[in-house]
C-alpha cells in the first residue's frame, strides 16, 4: 500500500512512502527483541543519557519539526512549536525522575527482607492519532525506552512523516538500532502484531471503535493495554466565576489544535444566572477568530486534518439543527481549496441529536444552561465519555462537588484541562483506562516483581 502524507491547507501531496510487508513486520520485530537485550541492560544513567539527547534535538530542532507538523497536520505554527518544546519537556522529565519512580519498593513483612522490583517487559506496540502527531507518540516512548522497554509505532496514516522523524530523533539520540521503530502499515496490519507474542503489551491513543478493536485484541491474547480514547469534556461556568476569564479559558479550551483535541472543552455548562452575558461574550470571541493559512501567525484556526473529519463534523452539526438546536454562529464548511470548517456555537441542543451523545472531533462547541451545581453535575454525567472537566468557581463547596462528582479521569479548577508529564492522564467510562505520564505512567508496561528473602 502506498501512505500518502497531504497538506490540509492546501491539499496538495506532500510526499508518499511504500507501506511495510509482512516480511518488513517480521524484521522489525527481530530487531526489537533484539535492542530490548540492550535496552534493558543498560543502567538508568546510561537511558538518560539518550534521552536528554532526544530533549536535546527537539529543542534544537524545534522550526523545522514544527513545520513538519504544521504541513503534514495542518495545526497552527504556533501550536506545533509548543508541541515539539513540550515532547523535549517528556524527554527531560523522564530522564531525571525514571529511576526514582522505579526504585525498589520495600514492604515490611515476616520476611527479612519484601520488596517490590519494576521490571520492563519488552516489545510494545504503540497505536498512535494524528492530532498530535509528536506529542501523543513521545507521551509513551519517554517513559518506556526509560523504563528499558522497545516501541514499535504505527502512527496514523496522514502522519507518515511525523512518523519516521521520530524514529529518527531517538537513533541520533544514540539508543540502540530497533529500540524505536515506525511501522508503516494500515490499519489491517495492526491484528497480526497484536498477536505475536513477540509483542508483550500495547497502547493506543484514539477513537471508541479503534479502542475497543484493540482492546478485544488484546484481550484473547492476554496482553496488557493502555487506552486513551475519545472525550466530550464538560466546561462548567457558575455565577462567582470570573466571566471574562471563563470566555477567554473557554475559547482557548475549544479551538486549542483546530478543535481537534481528545481534552478540548466540548460541552459547555452555564449556570443561567450569568448565561446570557457568557453566550454573548462568547459568540462574540467565536466570530472575532480568524480562520486561515496555519502558518500564519494571525491565524487562530487552521484547517481540519483530513476531509473525513470534515465531512463527519459538518454531518454532526446538520443533523443536530435538524433535531431542532441552534446555530448561534458560524459552525460550517468554508469553501475553497483545504479542509476548513468555520469555528462555531450550537445551544438549545436535543438529547436526541448527535451533537448531545457524540463527540465532536472539530471547533464547535455546545451551549447547555443549568439552574444549579447538581443539574450541572448530572449534565456533565449524561455521557459515555470521561476524559476531563473544567469548572469555573470560586465557591468552595461548588469545587468539592465537582471533584466529588464529575465522571472523568481530570477536574480542572478555573483552567482548561492539559496533559502534563508530572501528572496522571487518562480517562473513565468510553474514554478508555490505564494512565500515562508521571509515575503511574511509567509503571504501566512494567512486571511488578515481588521479591521476599527469608
Amino acid at each position: 500500500m502506498i501512505i500518502k502524507s497531504i497538506n490540509p491547507a492546501s491539499e496538495k501531496l506532500l510526499t508518499s512512502f511504500e507501506g511495510r510487508s509482512k516480511d518488513d513486520i517480521d524484521q522489525a520485530l527481530v530487531l526489537s527483541v533484539e535492542a530490548f537485550e540492550q535496552q534493558k541492560a543498560l543502567t538508568f544513567a546510561g537511558r538518560a543519557e539518550k534521552m536528554l539527547a532526544a530533549a536535546q534535538i527537539l529543542e534544537d530542532e524545534n522550526e523545522a519539526l514544527a513545520l513538519l507538523l504544521t504541513e503534514e497536520m495542518g495545526k497552527t505554527l504556533v501550536a506545533a512549536r509548543a508541541e515539539v518544546k513540550k515532547c523535549a519537556w517528556v524527554c527531560r522529565f523522564y530522564a531525571e525522575n525514571a529511576e526514582g519512580f522505579l526504585a525498589d519498593h520495600a514492604i515490611q513483612t515476616q520476611f527479612s527482607n519484601s520488596y517490590v522490583r519494576f521490571l520492563p517487559l519488552g516489545p510494545i506496540l504503540a497505536v498512535m492519532p494524528w492530532n498530535f502527531p509528536f506529542w501523543q507518540v513521545f507521551r509513551f516512548a519517554a517513559p518506556a525506552l526509560m523504563a528499558g522497554n522497545t516501541a514499535l509505532l504505527k502512527h496514523a496514516s496522514s502522519v507518515p512523516q511525523a512518523a519516521m522523524a521520530i524514529e529518527d530523533i531517538f537513533w541520533r539520540a544514540g539508543f540502540p538500532e530497533g529500540a524505536f521503530q515506525t511501522l508503516l502499515i494500515g490499519s489491517d496490519q495492526v491484528a497480526p502484531i497484536i498477536a505475536d507474542p513477540r509483542i508483550r503489551a500495547l497502547t493506543l491513543t484514539g477513537s471508541e471503535k479503534a479502542g475497543a478493536a484493540v482492546a478485544a485484541q488484546a484481550g484473547a491474547h492476554i496482553k496488557k493495554c493502555v487506552l486513551e480514547l475519545g472525550g466530550s469534556d464538560p466546561f462548567i461556568v457558575m455565577p462567582s466565576a470570573n466571566l471574562k476569564d471563563a470566555v477567554e479559558q473557554a475559547v482557548k479550551g475549544r479551538i486549542q489544535n483546530n478543535g481537534q483535541s481528545c481534552i478540548a472543552a466540548k460541552r459547555f455548562i452555564i449556570h443561567k444566572d450569568i448565561y446570557s452575558d457568557f453566550r454573548d461574550q462568547f459568540v462574540a470571541a467565536f466570530e472575532a477568530l480568524q480562520t486561515g493559512d496555519p502558518m500564519l501567525p494571525e491565524t487562530d484556526v487552521g484547517p481540519l486534518a483530513t476531509p473525513q473529519i470534515r465531512e463527519d463534523l459538518e454531518a454532526q452539526v446538520n443533523a443536530s439543527i435538524n433535531a431542532g438546536a441552534t446555530r448561534l454562529c458560524g459552525a460550517q464548511k468554508i469553501d475553497g481549496p483545504g479542509y476548513f470548517f468555520k469555528p462555531g456555537i450550537l445551544e438549545n441542543i436535543p438529547q436526541s441529536s448527535p451533537a448531545f451523545s457524540e463527540e465532536l472531533f472539530g471547533p464547535v462547541a455546545c451551549l447547555f444552561q443549568v439552574g444549579d451545581m447538581e443539574e450541572a453535575i448530572h449534565l456533565s454525567n449524561a455521557t459515555r465519555f470521561g476524559l476531563g472537566s473544567a469548572l469555573f468557581t470560586q465557591d468552595p463547596r461548588e469545587i468539592e462537588q465537582a471533584v466529588n462528582g464529575i465522571e472523568a479521569g481530570a477536574t480542572f479548577i478555573n483552567a482548561i484541562t492539559a496533559s502534563d508529564p508530572r501528572l496522571p492522564f487518562g480517562g473513565t467510562k468510553a474514554s478508555g483506562y490505564g494512565r500515562e505520564l508521571a509515575c503511574a505512567g511509567v509503571r504501566e508496561f512494567m512486571n511488578f516483581k515481588t521479591v521476599c528473602v527469608q
